[in-house]
């Protein structure tokens, strides 16, 4: 069994973008940079379909947690193909501020954990 589910709680890197697809969805995106204990800091691409409200208003270091899936992009670049990896958040919550996204967070941490216990 394959799961893929990562879990980033970090500050944001710089402030949050809203793009509007040719549809009309908001894509919005985000820049997490996340740190390990022993290790220096990374900054994460965060891509959030149809953002909550509060999501235009991220500024560089507001705290956030976000639950998602690595997704690996392709686009075109002229004759080449480039690609990026990013993570697609299915939840994306304020760090501290919105428990009952919170609690969904970590729900779905313990539902991803049964899973693989099964």
């Amino acid at each position: 069994m394959a799961i893929n589910l990562t879990v980033l709680v970090g500050e944001c890197s710089r402030p949050s973008e809203i793009r509007v697809l040719e549809s009309g969805t908001r894509l919005g995106v985000v820049a997490l940079r996340v740190k390990d204990t022993d290790g220096p800091a990374t900054s994460v691409p965060v891509t959030v379909w149809d953002p909550p409200p509060w999501f235009d208003d991220l500024e560089a270091g507001d705290p956030v947690v976000v639950v998602g899936k690595v997704r690996r992009r392709f686009y075109r670049v002229g004759a080449a193909t480039g690609s990026r990896v990013d993570v697609e958040a299915e939840i994306i919550a304020r760090g501290g501020k919105d428990r009952r996204k919170l609690v969904t967070v970590t729900r779905r941490i313990q539902d991803a954990i049964e899973a693989l216990e099964a």
